[in-house]
């Protein structure tokens, strides 16, 4: 249950195709449905704007497909993150119908076009190619969640000129998402350039003193630039998300 669904049955109601006892035993119906393993919240898009998302690690292809089901008998798209190529074509096996994106580690269960809500474009501004997984990450759940999202990929700081060859592109985004490892110094430069939020993602890309991305993690945190706000190790699926939010406001 979504706002434009809420909508639609109330004009429905108003110009007569739905009974009232009928829009009534509609909304009557339970905010989550249980399922093996899982409470499934199925009115999360009408109270946060944006859908219920399955985290696939951890849970078997079972559950996953479980838990996908119910979510689309309550007529929503579905989407499930980090999902490796074995696990989505189970899933996928018992479903049917899903969109696999190996490299985002995305399984998608919706219209291959989603219209576009956002306001601007999100810029995903990746520095390296082995950061490209968590870009990409970011690109697809930005793109399924309605926006348009134009990828920079391999602009570190390692080589400054192939990012601000692209300054045009920083500077038309609405919110940029900056995707780096090593020493996690691209979203500060990428900071000092626009005057739009910047959501920086760390990545554990990084020999061993990076840390598994924590020498990323805290270079971001202590940015310089004031408009940069960061989010978890390899999380490009949260930096999307509040992207979105941004996007819509």
């Amino acid at each position: 249950m979504d706002r434009e669904r809420i909508r639609e049955l109330m004009e429905r109601v108003r110009d007569g195709d739905v009974e009232p006892e009928e829009a009534i035993e509609a909304l009557a119906q339970l905010p989550f449905v249980d399922v093996p393993g899982a409470r499934v919240d199925t009115h999360r898009a009408l109270r946060a704007g944006l859908p219920e998302v399955v985290y696939a690690p951890g849970k078997t292809p079972e559950q996953i497909a479980d838990i996908v089901a119910a979510l689309r008998r309550s007529e929503q798209r579905v989407l499930v993150t980090r999902v490796s190529p074995e696990c989505a074509e189970a899933v996928s096996g018992r479903i049917g119908g899903g969109e696999y994106t190996a490299q985002g580690r995305l399984l998608w269960f919706g219209p291959a076009q989603v219209a576009c809500v956002g306001k601007g474009n999100i810029a995903v501004v990746c520095a390296g190619t082995s950061d490209l997984p968590v870009a990409c990450e970011a690109v697809g759940v930005a793109q399924r969640f309605g926006n348009k999202v134009e990828l920079l990929a391999d602009v570190g700081v390692a080589g400054l000129h192939r990012l601000l060859a692209s300054s045009e592109v920083l500077r038309g985004a609405r919110v940029l998402v900056v995707v780096a490892g090593m020493e996690g110094a691209l979203p500060s430069v990428v900071g000092g350039l626009v005057d739009k939020p910047v959501i920086a993602v760390p990545t554990s890309v990084g020999y061993g003193a990076a840390f598994g991305g924590v020498a990323a993690l805290l270079g971001m945190l202590t940015s310089c630039a004031s408009n940069v706000s960061v989010v978890n190790i390899d999380n490009g699926f949260g930096a999307a998300y509040v992207a979105t939010l941004i996007n819509r406001l």
